[in-house]
């Protein structure tokens, strides 16, 4: 069958040609509608500003709570690696019956912490008294037998736990029952 036709005589799909002047007024819209849609199509100024708003908030969001998952994950690098080291030193002390007077004897002489300082270590089967092993904030020592410790992000630290620049060390404690930051240790 064919196409059906109108009374017009044209095809029913399309729309009839409008002529005169409602004709021309209906191409003039249509071409104004096409020139508006022409000029939309850049930004204004309003619109990038609430963009660029828009991406410096998320920013001031984002970039702490990174800082402070980057400072985590630094902390846990030195638990783990404090941890392995303190597991190597006990084999040495089962094998030898002594701690090593050093790292370079467990081959760890150069290791590093994660904010690029060498770990501390001190053997404390030799020390008399309390003079030179880590205290806790009742001056009480750490450990009986080695030190090990990182001097933390700010790569200082004092031999007592009590000074600031002592708080974000991460160490050994308990004899090893206890290795995390300085802060969190509670005699």
């Amino acid at each position: 069958m064919g196409q059906e036709t109108n009374h017009c005589g044209t095809d029913k799909s399309e729309p009839p040609l409008e002529s005169g002047v409602q004709g021309q007024a209906a191409h003039a819209l249509s071409s104004d509608r096409y020139s508006m849609s022409e000029r939309q199509r850049g930004y204004t100024l309003l619109e990038i500003l609430v963009a660029l708003a828009v991406v410096g908030i998320l920013a001031a969001i984002a970039v702490p709570v990174y800082g402070k998952y980057f400072a985590r994950t630094r902390v846990s690098v030195a638990v783990i690696d404090i941890a392995t080291m303190s597991a190597t030193i006990t084999q040495y002390i089962q094998n030898y019956q002594t701690p090593p007077d050093d790292l370079s004897q467990i081959g760890m002489q150069g290791k590093l912490d994660p904010w690029g300082n060498p770990y501390e270590y001190m053997n404390l089967t030799g020390v008399k008294g309390k003079g030179s092993s880590r205290k806790d904030k009742k001056l009480n020592p750490l450990n009986s037998d080695f030190d090990l410790y990182s001097k933390g992000k700010d790569g200082d630290s004092k031999l007592p736990l009590s000074p600031k620049v002592s708080q974000d060390d991460v160490l050994r404690a308990r004899d090893g029952r206890f290795i995390g930051l300085a802060s969190d240790f509670d005699p």
